[in-house]
């Protein structure tokens, strides 16, 4: 006759690292507690349970739209910046990314004021957290770039622009490309000398790093200022090369950044004789490199 033997062995798929999860509508409310719970091993396992949570493409609307915002799951998280265990931190910095790619998560993060921390961490993390931080506030800087632009946020940006690790300069590139969109940002941009390393960054192997930098100097060379020291740094000849780039965004922004700087005189003078190479993009299958060409023909063969 069978007898019944319960194992000792923990059940298949069972994670010790992480909190289990409640079930239904109560997974994010209980999370949320154990955030706050003063044991070091509780919150972070809170943390991790909660990075795959948001990480599950099934369930990250949900997460973030009935939970994060709803149960207030961004409060607790920002307690947790000055945890002085580094893998606790980059739980924490790893689901405030996630949950900063939804706009309406980068709204709440906006509105509880944690872009001036986060602005405050870069000089003093970790480079793998740094990053994190740095792809956190690309998102923020479009919802509203004026918080992070009243916390010294250019001039912080723009030191790690030069990083050896190539996530955090285009992460770094990415935040520069959305402060440099309201005119605060502008201004501020040809104030902190940026124009030398956004030009250097033209020629970065990595296309995303060279999309934002083309696209920091195309939104900047709007205002007359940030047209000349674009100039004067020498952008039109690596734009130049950007506009036979195969990435579309890359493409795109080089001839936008020639655009603007057409404007000037100078540079449309010296624009003329490059006409042949900006026709060969007109006929490029996607039309928005289509429009860029022809806008940037049109601008630099006007005459007065």
């Amino acid at each position: 006759m069978a007898s019944t033997r319960i194992s000792e062995q923990l059940p298949p798929h069972i994670d010790l690292t992480q909190a289990p999860v409640a079930f239904g509508n109560r997974a994010l409310p209980r999370l949320s507690l154990e955030l706050q719970d003063p044991q070091l091993c509780i919150r972070q396992r809170a943390l991790a349970a909660l990075c795959d949570l948001v990480h599950d493409p099934k369930r990250a609307y949900e997460a973030i739209h009935k939970a994060f915002l709803t149960w207030d799951v961004v409060a607790p998280l920002s307690d947790l910046l000055d945890e002085p265990v580094d893998a606790c931190r980059k739980n924490m910095h790893r689901a405030l990314k996630m949950v900063a790619e939804f706009p309406a998560g980068a709204v709440c993060m906006v509105t509880l004021g944690l872009v001036p921390r986060l602005v405050l961490k870069l000089p003093v993390e970790q480079e793998e957290i740094r990053a994190l931080i740095l792809a956190t506030l690309s998102y923020c800087v479009r919802v509203d770039a004026l918080p992070a632009l009243a916390s010294n946020g250019v001039p912080m940006l723009r030191n790690q622009l030069s990083h050896p690790s190539p996530d955090i300069r285009r992460a770094a590139a990415s935040a520069m490309l959305g402060i440099s969109v309201p005119s605060e940002g502008k201004h501020k941009v040809c104030e902190e000398g940026v124009f030398p390393v956004l030009v250097k960054l033209l020629s970065d192997c990595d296309p995303g790093v060279t999309a934002s930098a083309a696209g920091t100097i195309m939104n900047t060379a709007i205002i007359t200022k940030g047209k000349y020291q674009a100039l004067k740094a020498g952008a039109i000849p690596p734009l130049l090369e950007l506009v036979g780039s195969e990435d579309r965004a890359v493409c795109a922004n080089a001839l936008r950044a020639l655009t603007a700087l057409a404007e000037a005189p100078c540079a449309r003078e010296q624009l003329l004789e490059h006409l042949p190479l900006l026709k060969t993009r007109l006929n490029h299958p996607a039309s928005i490199i289509c429009r860029a060409a022809a806008t940037a023909i049109r601008v630099i063969s006007w005459t007065p």
